[in-house]
């Protein structure tokens, strides 16, 4: 019998290791979403504003908190896509179009 009771003990803390896990899930996921208001806020603030004749990418990312780092996450994950998707499609091509395009890219680069 003791070593049941055990086991239930050793699965409640397993819950509460897993509920906390959730808490501090929701805690990240609201700073995370508060820190992507503020950027949007100060992009949009930067776009209204009439005395901006030309919008200046390079100025928002560097007086944006957090922005240079979001975008920079935001293309890597992009690539990945990217690569994943060519990987996929590459995959459908017979050799012989795969040289094709081999050859049109050796002429473009020339």
């Amino acid at each position: 019998m003791p070593r049941k009771a055990i086991q239930i003990n050793k699965l409640g803390e397993k819950d509460k290791e897993t509920n906390g896990s959730v808490v501090n899930d929701k805690e990240n996921n609201k700073d995370e979403i508060i820190k992507l208001n503020n950027m949007l806020a100060a992009v949009l603030n930067y776009l209204s504003d009439d005395e901006v004749d030309e919008i200046d990418i390079e100025y928002l990312l560097k007086n944006t908190e957090g922005l240079r780092e979001w975008w920079e996450q935001y293309r890597e994950k992009n690539r990945k896509q990217i690569e994943e998707e060519i990987k996929k499609s590459l995959s459908e091509l017979s050799l012989k179009e795969l040289e094709s395009i081999r050859e049109k890219i050796k002429e473009k680069e020339s």
